[in-house]
């Protein structure tokens, strides 16, 4: 029963790091229609950038954990700005320019963050309940997935109330529908646009610092390796629908842990043989919009 118990709270854990991720890429393509191959790299250089301020502010302190997720959360808001001002605003609709310069731009920061940091992961530390253990129905749970399950949390709730309950807000899913209407009434559909791909980048920075706490280090290639759970859950929850991101998040990350548990570390395979059974039965996703 432990067993079991343990490897829920874990594949939840996990499912809310996916999320985190996931996040960002779902907004930006569901609001913009954009898919952002370079989201790997906000969340490495957040991730990189919060473990050297952690480093400044000495690593064993919630302070400095708490102030690294928030410089995290502006470096990839940041860097995800200057991409939507530089590469994509150009290129709206035109989404194979999108797809290749993306791809380019993720190639480049990888070679970048490596000539920077070095190629081999970097081992880090964090305050020390991070890595003790939380007993639950006799399952000893790792502290630091319920950090994730908080952040998770938190970020999902921000982002339903920005969409819903203010006026940038509605002015995007105005803008989405009928961009045309929007700019007629004198509003820049532009700069809202800019503040999703911010908004994105700053969840995927969040993200990146608590994935390097997660995994314990930081690597060049820390965020392509999630960016490919990111794109699995994304297709499975259905392309733009946040609350089916979630939901995936959960379901994917789940799968996995119980898959790796008791089916002799398969967690990967089962995934992708879960997105090739929803590609082929319902292709929009789980909560996706039919085209």
């Amino acid at each position: 029963m432990s067993a079991i118990v343990l490897t829920l709270i874990t594949g939840i854990g996990l499912g809310a790091l996916y999320f985190l991720v996931a996040s960002g890429l779902s907004l930006i393509y569901g609001l913009m229609h954009v898919l952002n191959f370079a989201h790997g790299a906000f969340l490495t250089l957040a991730a990189f950038i919060g473990w050297r301020t952690a480093e400044a502010l000495g690593t064993d302190s919630w302070g400095s954990l708490l102030v690294s997720v928030v410089v995290g959360g502006l470096v990839g808001a940041i860097f995800a700005t200057l991409t939507e001002l530089l590469l994509i605003r150009p290129l709206y609709e035109r989404h194979i320019e999108q797809v290749l310069v993306t791809v380019g731009l993720s190639f480049a920061a990888i070679a970048l963050f490596e000539g920077i940091w070095g190629s081999d992961p970097i081992n880090i530390s964090g305050p020390s309940w991070l890595k003790q253990t939380t007993e639950v129905l006799g399952a000893r749970v790792p502290n630091v997935y319920w950090v994730l399950m908080i952040a998770a949390a938190l970020v999902l709730g921000l982002l339903v109330l920005f969409l819903r309950k203010t006026r940038y807000g509605m002015i995007i899913r105005a803008g989405v529908e009928n961009r045309a209407m929007v700019t007629a009434l004198g509003i820049d559909v532009r700069r809202a646009f800019t503040l999703v791909f911010a908004i994105g980048g700053g969840a995927a920075g969040i993200g990146g610092v608590l994935a390097m706490h997660y995994m314990t280090f930081v690597s060049a290639h820390l965020g392509q390796t999630l960016l490919i759970f990111a794109f699995i859950v994304t297709v499975v929850g259905g392309l733009g629908s946040l609350a089916g991101a979630a939901i995936a998040s959960v379901i994917v990350a789940v799968l996995q842990q119980f898959a790796n548990f008791y089916l002799g570390g398969t967690g990967d395979f089962i995934v992708v043989i879960l997105l090739a059974v929803v590609l082929l039965v319902r292709p929009r996703g789980l909560m996706g919009r039919k085209a």
